[in-house]
């Protein structure tokens, strides 16, 4: 599961002198010294009571203008600082299932019951409220290929909940968690490490299941670049997106964008050039493409 990270005790810190500091170091959550010094910062911000409601205040006097130009995420999220080193600072709001939120929405809009890891590592604390509830497990990345349906094998660590002053380190592609709604609304500050290396990088939805023997298997891997809804559009309508994709098909270094130039190529050929193009994918060096693409050989 998560690491526990014990906040050292520092000063509370206001948002400004945190996303300097941040800046000015950098972020690197595979770094334990830069844990240790992001742990500080984000421990001294939770200690300062009054920020998020003076920000939110702010948002909403401005009418979201910030929110709306940079927050690339939905409106459970609440976008503190966005840095041009690749990282970024947030908040996180977790109804409760007797909220009008919940009700209206939905529990996957939060992603309540939706078992998953992360392809990115992230330092996470809570900040108001007993905290989201969640079921965590680990899985070992170095035995998984990341074919949809794969076991992952996951071992079940505990259930445990995000209250005021926890805080936690959340390793990518090793820790899966299933949360759960808390029993009252809270929030989660988080300091996201997300370089440009980030979005080449799969995200497991998993599949938890009930064989013991293959606990826990991807479903699904919803990552998805602008690069790949590009190609599966502009295939469609100029043929010179076509040889762009085939291009892309053969010498792009990311599996999963050779497998969308693949399927590209496949959704606008006749049925004997559906079937070639599908094969071709056959022959990749990737087990995730050769998956998918005898995945696509039977629809």
């Amino acid at each position: 599961m998560p690491q526990t990270i014990a906040p050292p005790p520092t000063p509370e810190y206001d948002l400004e002198e945190v996303a300097a500091r941040l800046d000015e170091s950098g972020v690197d959550l595979g770094d334990p010294a830069s844990v240790d010094r992001c742990a500080a910062l984000l421990g001294g911000l939770a200690r300062n009571r009054d920020f998020l409601a003076d920000r939110l205040v702010a948002d909403l006097k401005a009418a979201h203008a910030g929110q709306l130009a940079a927050n690339r995420y939905s409106a459970q999220v609440v976008l503190l600082h966005r840095s041009r080193r690749g990282h970024f600072l947030r908040a996180n709001i977790w109804p409760s299932a007797s909220d009008e939120a919940y009700r209206t929405s939905g529990a996957r809009a939060f992603s309540y019951g939706v078992p998953h890891d992360h392809n990115f590592h992230f330092l996470t604390a809570g900040y108001w409220g007993p905290g989201y509830v969640s079921d965590y497990y680990e899985y070992d990345a170095e035995a998984v290929d990341g074919r949809r349906g794969e076991p992952l094998n996951l071992r079940f660590v505990e259930r445990s909940s995000l209250g005021e002053g926890r805080m936690l380190l959340y390793r990518a592609h090793r820790d899966v968690h299933s949360q759960l709604p808390p029993e009252r609304l809270s929030v989660s500050l988080n300091i996201m490490d997300e370089g440009e290396h980030v979005p080449w990088r799969d995200q497991y939805l998993v599949d938890l299941g009930t064989d013991a023997a293959r606990w826990g298997t991807i479903a699904s891997r919803p990552t998805l670049t602008p690069t790949e809804a590009l190609l599966r559009c502009a295939a469609h309508l100029t043929d010179n997106a076509r040889d762009i994709a085939d291009h892309i098909a053969v010498s792009h270094p990311v599996p999963r964008v050779r497998a969308s130039a693949i399927a590209a190529l496949a959704a606008v050929a006749d049925g004997t050039g559906r079937t070639a193009a599908l094969e071709r994918g056959l022959r990749d060096a990737d087990a995730r493409v050769r998956d998918d693409c005898e995945r696509w050989l039977t629809l």
